[in-house]
């Protein structure tokens, strides 16, 4: 797991941008998994600017997102279909028949699901998967006690997720108002991209940061799994950083990486 500590929230949305931006250009016809919520808001207005002021193009791109909450219909402002046209889909070229979100409205969702993994499979797997953390250490809506195993199915959300859902988009006090149930990736599913990225920033991720980079693996704490996956990258701010025992050592590593590897990298090649 590659650790890097961006001086503010600024600074993280800059990196995460830069490497999805990275990705786009190494395979413009890449398969992007997308996350919502506010944390990657910053990070998918910076996606809309290289596409408007350096024309990155997301003509070729497929995107798969992780979750959906059951019962909304895409129109619904609080729908994940509709936040991610708000934040970037509709700013950008890509051609809607490569968008995947969950279909909250499905008839039958666990049919659904099953769909779902068929089209990422389909798609040839998930090159770069972009997520966030929850308060209690959840990835997509894969609640304490998920099977890191799991694949793309129905999760009933816990108390926790519900009432900091709604102070984040429906109101503080609306916890009723906030689905009970939702179509989430697994962890198994998540596991099976190529490449992760999470990013987190603030004093109230501190905590679960430390659990998810220092911590045990354990289905207590979802995230914790990326410690499995042999290319996972996790961006954080000063704040989000604050409880790591081995901070300064992450910090140390990135400046070397951005240093004197790339000077050794041009001496081997005989630059």
């Amino acid at each position: 797991m590659e650790v890097i500590i961006a001086k503010d929230r600024t600074e993280l949305a800059e990196i995460a941008a830069g490497i999805i931006r990275a990705q786009i250009l190494a395979k413009p016809n890449c398969v992007l998994g997308l996350a919502t919520g506010s944390t990657p808001e910053e990070t998918y207005a910076r996606l809309v600017r290289y596409h408007k002021e350096e024309g990155l193009s997301f003509a070729k791109v497929t995107t798969f997102n992780l979750d959906e909450y059951i019962g909304l219909p895409p129109s619904h402002e609080q729908s994940y279909y509709y936040f991610m046209h708000d934040r970037l889909f509709n700013h950008v070229d890509i051609n809607e028949e490569n968008v995947h979100v969950p279909m909250g409205m499905a008839p039958d969702p666990d049919a659904f699901c099953k769909w779902y993994e068929e089209q990422i499979e389909k798609a040839g797997g998930i090159d770069l998967q972009l997520l966030g953390i929850g308060g209690d250490g959840h990835i997509a809506f894969n609640e304490p006690g998920s099977s890191l195993a799991s694949r793309t199915r129905v999760k009933t959300l816990t108390e926790q997720t519900i009432k900091d859902n709604a102070e984040l988009f429906f109101g503080k006090g609306k916890e009723d108002e906030v689905p009970k149930f939702a179509i989430t990736m697994g962890v198994g599913t998540i596991l099976e991209a190529r490449r992760l990225l999470l990013i987190a920033f603030g004093k109230r991720k501190a905590k679960i940061v430390k659990q998810l980079i220092e911590g045990p693996v354990t289905s207590m704490v979802t995230a914790s799994a990326l410690q499995l996956h042999p290319d996972a990258i996790v961006v954080i701010d000063e704040e989000a950083a604050a409880e790591l025992e081995l901070k300064d050592y992450y910090k140390w590593v990135y400046k070397q990486k951005n240093a004197e590897y790339q000077k050794t990298l041009d001496r081997l090649a005989g630059r």
